[in-house]
């Protein structure tokens, strides 16, 4: 999946579509699968980002191997009536909904009668203090969105220069489940409930088997897995895989509005996860981009057959819009790949408005140009206009550190790589359409991002121009391979917790 991120309008169509599909009931109120945070912010739930507090995700030993942060086995056991890194309700927010009754069977009085806010938990009155989008566009309180875990890289001066009215910046960030390559929650299930289907890679429950350790919970970093205290069982993003056996796209991305999202398929070598998953924090990404295998490679095709993939997959793979923007154009990155899942949602980097300097000068008019503002005692407060209409990367309203501290794990250039090839294919086609930029410019610029011509308009189409089918190419599903999977799992029973099970029972 891809998420092109200077496309996303904050609507949270999304999230709706797939509130009103899969967790519409009782115990599942609080549940976003899909949810859209505003960046910078603290997200849902609170801090899911800082792993001090939540133990997600995998850490390398000095050895170089890889081990659960705050789950597994081990600590299970310790952990099992007290789980001190479980997100707790203030950390999402208590649902609720609203008396409206009382509007209606309120007696005569003085006073106009309200709706009070009432738990759906308890059933009782309560104080709304939190929500999914508590802090979108930057609104809360400055508990929330100055609280960013991702502010550690940027110097005092530069967290608050982003919140100073005239150079205030921010970007929409929509999530939902990754499911990874290397699931944190798939490893720290005691049941063997979670798994990763073999057809099509997505993460699933099994709701027969889950037994509610909540481990899930703890052990996925970015906190995608949910408890339903009505049901006792944990439950996550399915990525609506009935649409897809029948070759539509998820609820999600149906129904986004911007058009951010991208669906398809990618061909990686799974015997090369483990070392892509331990590699050291500098080369993560460049790890998991080797993983992802060229779908036109004669020898890939041939080992991809020999393993039982459908030519039809592997047509899809080469199809694939998801591929074309991670492994082609290199043009998006993972979310926080420090985490070590690998995950397989891929965003496309924000490229925001440049924005000049912004001085106080006593009076003084520095500027060359026309000033855009100034305060009442005539003293120039802030000047947005620049001397060329593109400036660099570097000046982006969006600091590299934030936005590396995001989706590179602290690697700038990575990040600047992206924007660079961004702001290219802005430039040929202001150059192409317009004609108010040179073509020298234009060309130098193409060059110094790695572009030519026929691929910024083969990015730009995909960007801007791209009909349904060419943003989800979802390949026909195989019901001789599910019937295969039903064989080789059996109906499993007499599970009793922490991987102890009866043999399944095969033939089924």
């Amino acid at each position: 999946m891809v998420f092109h991120l200077d496309k996303c309008i904050g609507c949270h169509t999304c999230s709706i579509a797939c509130k009103n599909i899969w967790t519409d009931r009782k115990g599942a109120e609080y549940q976003w699968w899909n949810n859209v945070e505003t960046k910078p912010g603290t997200g849902y739930p609170s801090k899911w980002e800082d792993q001090d507090i939540y133990k997600g995700g995998w850490r390398r030993d000095d050895a170089g191997r890889i081990h659960l942060r705050g789950a597994g086995k081990a600590k299970g056991l310790l952990n099992i009536f007290h789980n001190p890194s479980l997100p707790t309700v203030e950390d999402y927010y208590e649902p609720f909904t609203y008396n409206y009754l009382n509007l209606i069977e309120a007696p005569a009085g003085d006073d106009q009668p309200t709706a009070r806010p009432v738990s759906l938990i308890t059933g009782e009155p309560i104080d709304v203090k939190m929500g999914p989008n508590w802090d979108d566009d930057l609104s809360g309180t400055p508990d929330y969105a100055r609280n960013d875990p991702n502010f550690a890289a940027l110097s005092p001066a530069e967290r608050e220069a982003m919140f100073q009215l005239e150079r205030m910046a921010f970007f929409y960030l929509p999530r939902i489940c990754n499911h990874c390559l290397n699931p944190a929650c798939v490893a720290s299930c005691p049941s063997g409930a979670i798994y990763k289907r073999g057809e099509d890679g997505i993460v699933l429950i099994n709701q027969k088997v889950c037994r509610a350790w909540r481990m899930c919970v703890t052990a996925c970093p970015y906190k995608k897995s949910y408890y339903n205290w009505h049901s006792g069982k944990s439950e996550k993003c399915i990525l609506c895989y009935p649409r897809i056996e029948a070759g539509y796209a998820p609820a999600c991305m149906h129904s986004c509005v911007g058009r951010i999202r991208y669906l398809g398929v990618v061909l990686y070598d799974a015997d090369r996860i483990q070392a892509a998953a331990s590699a050291e924090p500098g080369e993560l990404v460049d790890r998991q981009l080797d993983i992802l295998m060229d779908p036109f490679d004669d020898t890939v095709i041939a080992a991809a057959t020999a393993n039982g993939i459908p030519d039809s997959t592997i047509k899809a793979a080469q199809d694939s819009p998801t591929y074309k923007f991670i492994k082609q154009w290199r043009m998006a990155l993972p979310l926080h790949p420090e985490f070590r899942t690998l995950p397989m949602l891929w965003y496309v980097p924000p490229l925001l408005p440049v924005m000049a300097s912004v001085t106080q000068t006593d009076g003084a008019q520095e500027s060359k140009l026309h000033p855009v503002a100034k305060t009442w005692d005539d003293t120039w407060l802030y000047d947005t206009s620049t001397e060329e209409l593109w400036g660099s990367v570097e000046q982006a309203r969006m600091p590299l550190a934030y936005l590396a501290s995001l989706f590179s794990a602290g690697d700038t250039a990575a990040v600047a790589d992206r924007l660079r090839k961004l702001m290219a294919v802005r430039i040929y086609r202001r150059w192409k359409t317009v004609g108010d930029v040179s073509e020298a410019k234009m060309t130098s610029t193409l060059q110094a991002a790695g572009l030519t011509e026929q691929s910024a308009d083969d990015i730009f189409y995909l960007t801007a121009l791209a009909k349904f089918n060419d943003r989800f190419v979802v390949p026909p599903a195989h019901r001789e391979q599910a019937m295969e999977m039903i064989e080789f799992t059996g109906d499993v029973k007499g599970s009793t917790g922490f991987g102890f099970r009866e043999q399944p029972e095969r033939g089924l």
